[in-house]
């Protein structure tokens, strides 16, 4: 078993589900103490389960930024410290053309999706500078890079994300705190898993390697990143997407 993360507390947002889930499982495997945090309490709660005593479940929106400040106090109140955090929460949004997005998805895809990140990042970069460093890892997708039609506030916000996190890995080089960020490709997810079995041909046919990304192929980037193994990696966009941006 590695022991990579002994010693370490991690904090991932949408920890209760898909890329979430399998991040929180192998970093705890890896022997982190890890915070699951969710805006699902049942299942954040069953995660944390899951893991057993190195884990704790907590409920949040990280849209809300006292929130996320409340999140980052008390993953430091269960373990002492925060090492590593992974800011994965997210939400697809509607699907409609630029000039008829609705305003309130658009605020919804915004506030979570970019605003969650940089909420997270406001309250996690100080936990960690009060203990010499750490990790972060930001969720972005293919979509951080790429424009997709019909998910304007989604490509937006991804985009963000990716220009924020290097932004963010600038600051804070030389302060021992690494910031990288990850682009999955379209991802086998439970919520997938319910569509059409065509839709789901289509959208694995628009990869290279012909198939769905899955939620452990992204965890296991998440954790390289996240390890002393990638020491001199920061401000970097890495892609787990199955050849989709090659194209």
């Amino acid at each position: 078993m590695e022991r990579e993360f002994e010693g370490k507390v991690a904090l991932v947002t949408g920890g209760g589900s898909g890329i979430g889930e399998a991040t929180a499982l192998l970093l705890a495997e890896r022997c982190a103490k890890v915070l699951v945090a969710d805006w699902d309490a049942e299942a954040a709660e069953r995660v944390a389960k899951r893991i057993g005593d190195a884990a704790v479940p907590y409920v949040v929106d990280v849209s809300d930024a006292q929130g996320c400040a409340a999140m980052v106090h008390a993953a430091v109140e269960a373990f002492g410290r925060l090492d590593v955090a992974v800011n994965n929460a997210g939400v697809g949004g509607p699907q409609a053309p630029t000039g008829d997005y609705p305003l309130d998805g658009w605020e919804r895809v915004i506030g979570v999706n970019l605003n969650g990140v940089f909420y997270s990042m406001r309250a996690e970069i100080p936990a960690m500078l009060a203990t010499g460093g750490g990790a972060i890892v930001n969720m972005a997708s293919i979509l951080g890079s790429v424009g997709f039609g019909m998910a304007v506030a989604y490509v937006a916000a991804k985009h963000g994300v990716v220009g924020m996190t290097k932004s963010a890995a600038i600051e804070y080089a030389k302060q021992g705190i690494r910031i990288n960020s990850v682009g999955p490709g379209f991802i086998d997810t439970p919520l997938l898993a319910t569509a059409d079995p065509e839709i789901i041909a289509g959208v694995s046919a628009l990869h290279p390697l012909g198939r769905l990304g899955r939620s452990e192929e992204v965890a296991e980037l998440v954790a390289f990143l996240a390890s002393d193994k990638a020491s001199n990696i920061t401000g970097s966009y890495l892609l787990t997407d199955g050849g989709y941006t090659a194209q």
